[in-house]
């Protein structure tokens, strides 16, 4: 049974910093692709990265390119999301979620395996 547990939320003000980190067990990371999602209070749960896995592929939506990076350590049975210059619209729930495929998708019914989310709160 693969698990995934993220880790890394918190309370940032607005152009600051967090990374969260997702790790996996049970599985054979380097076969699976890797995604982020997150979920705002009221809102429906959206894609915001993926990685494919060898990490030779990445995604984002529009809304994180350029402050939002994932990434792999295949070594450590870890996938992170580096996210800089945060806002307070990226104030949520974020998810890791892993699929048995090469490339990750942006569809979140592609995904296999889920998280329990790590809370993201960006104060203005």
């Amino acid at each position: 049974q693969v698990q995934l547990v993220e880790t890394g939320g918190g309370l940032v003000q607005a152009g600051g910093s967090l990374r969260l980190s997702c790790v996996v067990s049970g599985g054979t990371f380097n076969t699976l692709s890797m995604g982020w999602f997150r979920q705002a209070p009221g809102k429906e749960r959206e894609f915001a990265a993926a990685i494919s896995w060898s990490g030779g592929y990445r995604d984002y939506v529009d809304s994180v390119k350029g402050r939002f990076t994932i990434s792999r350590d295949n070594a450590k049975n870890t996938v992170y999301l580096q996210m800089n210059s945060l806002k307070p619209e990226d104030t949520a729930v974020y998810y890791c979620a892993a699929v048995s495929t090469r490339r990750g998708s942006m569809d979140a019914n592609d995904y296999n395996y889920w998280g329990q989310g790590t809370q993201v709160t960006v104060s203005s």
